[in-house]
């Protein structure tokens, strides 16, 4: 096993190295889309633009109502996160 380790090296290491890669982008991605704070941001965002003028009632509902849908899902996902994160300390014990 130690021999088809090494002679499989060259290629094995590049493989993890990208996988590690777009594994850490990966989490930044979703840190980032499902942030609660930029979420709220972006709604109140969206409101000072409706009171200001730049878009109308029909476009604000729409776009409200998928920043919404994604703050239902940020609430999800960080719940699934807490859930998965107890479930893995709790069976390392």
């Amino acid at each position: 096993m130690g021999l088809l380790r090494l002679l499989t090296f060259p290629v094995s290491l590049p493989l993890a190295g990208g996988e590690w890669v777009l594994r850490t982008v990966l989490n930044e991605a979703e840190r980032r889309y499902y942030d609660e704070a930029a979420i709220r941001a972006e709604m109140a965002q969206l409101e000072r633009a409706m009171l200001a003028g730049e878009i109308d009632d029909e476009s604000f509902d729409r776009e409200e109502e998928v920043l919404l849908e994604r703050l239902l899902e940020a609430r999800a996902y960080r719940e699934r996160a807490a859930d998965d994160d107890a479930g893995g300390e709790s069976g390392s014990g």
